[in-house]
């Protein structure tokens, strides 16, 4: 039932943001980063600890999500992602469950791809993640300001505590 609720709201968009970076090196955003801000899908309310990984395998990015629970218990979830807009690799689809392909959009990006902002075209979600997990919480208002620059939305953002 979750899933489907998922999906719903995944589907349902009052704003069309579409903008991304203009172009993102496949190389060097592929490993580990760590989840440092997020207006999260109902699955991630209680995230800490927070690491998406990116593997690209040929045309295939596999997606790893590891996180710890409010309780403390490890969890992982995978997925599926593909890259949509080949000029610029910054607009993807991931399916985290089959049959459903949703949008991921590289919103922003630092130019030595220390961190990087994810949302999706409704400005429901969104995802500040950094190669460290090691900021304070300036450097990552500092972060979410760029974002905003941009134009996506960054009310409701939940800050991911990192042991």
């Amino acid at each position: 039932m979750k899933w489907l609720l998922f999906i719903f709201i995944m589907g349902c968009s009052s704003m069309d943001y579409n903008k991304t970076v203009e172009y993102v090196d496949l190389d060097k955003y592929m490993g580990d980063w760590y989840v440092l801000a997020s207006r999260p899908t109902m699955f991630e309310s209680d995230v800490n600890n927070g690491v998406e990984n990116y593997n690209l395998v040929g045309d295939r990015i596999d997606v790893t999500f590891t996180f710890n629970t409010s309780e403390g218990k490890k969890k992982v979830m995978t997925q599926k992602g593909k890259v949509i807009d080949k000029k610029s690799n910054a607009h993807w689809k991931v399916q985290p469950l089959w049959p459903f392909w949703f949008d991921f959009l590289v919103v922003d990006l630092a130019d030595d791809y220390s961190w990087t902002a994810v949302g999706v075209p409704s400005g429901k979600y969104l995802w500040i993640m950094s190669k460290s997990k090691q900021h304070t919480r300036e450097e990552i208002d500092k972060m979410l300001e760029s974002v905003q620059k941009r134009g996506y939305p960054i009310n409701d953002i939940r800050y991911v505590p990192h042991d």
